[in-house]
This record gives C-alpha cells, structure tokens and sequence, in this order.
C-alpha cells in the first residue's frame, strides 16, 4: 500500500465539490440536481467508474470546466469519486441537491480553498482518505474580524 496525494487543479475563482457515490447513473443524476437547484448555472462535473471498463465519466454545461473536472478526477483516479467545479455559483447553493441525490455516499469536502486529495492505493485500485481543504488556522479571530465576517455574509445576501 502506498500513500498518494493529488492537488486539485482549478483556478481562484471556481469552487468544487469532491464526494464520493456509487453508481453509472451518477452523473446523470449528478446534472439534473445542478440544473434543476440553480438555472443557468455554470459546472463541469466528472466521476471515476470503478468497475467494467473503470472510465471518468462527465457531463455539465461549461465545457472548459468539463474538461477540467475530467483532468482532475483521472488524477485522482480512486473509484466511484467524483468532483464538481463551479461557476459563479458558491456550493451552500448545491449541496442540499448534491447530497439528495440517492447514489451519493459521501461529501469529502466543498470548498474554493486549495484542496489537496490524500490518497491510498493498493494493489486493487486507490481510495480517498481524506482532503486537506486550505490553510491552517493562524490564530482567533478579532472584533475586527467579527465585523469583516458578518460584512462579507450579508454582501453575498446570506444574511440580512
């Protein structure tokens, strides 16, 4: 057994999600929650089949961010993973969609941090352990940054 670990490519402005499901209709089911939780929206998503010809399947509606996801998940290349890229639109507004979807096991982690994939493999195939999603904590927050924080959350109207 061999430890790996995979960063994901993508640029600053693009967040992901990285989970884990179970099943071929995955990226089916996968687009239709996008689409239908947030119109028009901007993805590319793509997932490691992990049996018969074992082939990162894809589909969204950005087709430079298609062939990013389809990069980053045969980097990846652990079974039955799949990774979402977004667009202008943050992951709190997916996920609820994302994680209703009936074949999805897991969510590794959602995030427009750097997210660097730590990975096992054996001789059978790899398996994700776990993500480290951007930095480490520096220290606690201020009244200043109290203030900043509450600031930023209405600017994107999640608070009033």
């Amino acid at each position: 057994m061999e430890l790996k670990t995979v960063m994901i490519e993508k640029s600053d402005e693009l967040n992901l999600i990285l989970g884990q499901a179970h099943f071929i209709k995955t990226v089916e089911d996968l687009h239709e929650a996008l689409v239908c939780a947030v119109p028009g929206i901007r993805f590319g998503l793509a997932f490691c089949e992990s049996s018969g010809p074992c082939l990162v399947r894809s589909s969204g509606t950005d087709p430079e961010l298609v062939a990013l996801a389809q990069k980053n998940a045969l980097a990846l290349a652990a079974g039955h993973v799949f990774i979402i890229l977004l667009r202008g639109v943050f992951p709190i507004n997916v996920l609820g969609a994302v994680k209703a979807v009936p074949e999805v096991c897991t969510i590794y982690c959602a995030s427009a941090n750097p997210v660097e994939v730590i990975l096992i493999q054996t001789q059978q195939g790899r398996g994700v352990l776990g993500v480290v999603d951007g930095l480490r904590c520096k220290g606690l927050e201020t009244e200043a940054d109290v203030a900043e924080r509450k600031q930023l959350l209405r600017k994107f109207g999640y608070k009033a």
